[in-house]
This record gives structure tokens, C-alpha cells and sequence, in this order.
């Protein structure tokens, strides 16, 4: 099942996959970035090559989650979807299909598996306390 997101021309795109959102991360940080301004970037652990990542920038256009512009010879990305949007859909489909549409049986999980650090408890009274007033 493939969850869709609105990217900004209002076109439903596909979920980025694990490796693809290595790239968009790099996009997403700065951009309009070239195929090997990206490589680059791309953390070194994954030791991709320039053929692999211009590989991931034609499925992530071909999704509709990157825009493209010819600038001379070469081509200059750019994220099509917002990552806020994304992460905000994401997210959404997690809670959705893991928890039924509910936040407190994830929050629940996560304080059961010591998931959640003092700061973390912190931030999240910070945010429960600012919705409340």
C-alpha cells in the first residue's frame, strides 16, 4: 500500500523509501544542489557512488518528490514536497497503523521501553502545558 503526500504542485506522491530519504535529506537541508553536490553529502558510511545517488534522483523524480532544472550541462535538484509535510504525513500513517489513529498508546510504548529521556518527559509537559492554555 503506498501512503500518498501532496507535494507543492498539489500531485499525491509515493512514500520515500529508506535509502531515498537519505538523499532527501540532503535536498531538504540545501538546494537546488547537482547529482554530485548530493553525493557528496550523502553520509560516507553509506559509500554510495555518484552512479548510485543520480540512480535515487530518478526515483525520487519520478515520484514526484524532486523537481529538476537544467543549468548548462547538468542538472540542479530541488525537493518537491515539503519535509515538514512529509515527516507530518508520516508520522500520521504511524500512529494510524500502529496505534489505531492514538497518540498515548505510542507515548505509553515509549515509556515502557525507556524510550524517553528526562528532556524528552520535559518537552513534552512544555507542549501538553502550551495546548492546555
Amino acid at each position: 500500500m503506498i501512503t500518498s503526500v501532496v507535494n507543492k504542485g498539489g500531485r499525491a506522491v509515493e512514500r520515500i523509501a529508506e535509502g531515498e530519504y537519505a538523499v532527501m535529506e540532503v535536498l531538504w537541508e540545501t538546494a537546488p544542489l547537482t547529482a554530485a553536490e548530493v553525493a557528496e553529502r550523502v553520509p560516507t558510511e553509506r559509500g554510495w557512488s555518484l552512479a548510485t545517488v543520480k540512480t535515487m534522483l530518478s526515483r525520487l523524480l519520478g515520484k514526484g518528490l524532486l523537481a529538476h532544472e537544467q543549468d548548462g550541462r547538468r542538472y540542479l535538484y530541488r525537493p518537491a514536497v515539503a519535509r515538514d509535510a512529509y515527516v507530518a504525513a508520516e508520522s500520521g500513517r504511524l500512529i494510524d497503523r500502529m496505534f489505531g489513529g492514538r497518540l498515548t498508546p505510542l507515548v505509553a510504548q515509549l515509556a515502557a521501553s525507556d524510550r524517553l529521556s528526562a528532556e524528552d518527559i520535559a518537552e513534552i509537559e512544555a507542549i501538553l502545558k502550551e495546548l492546555k492554555s
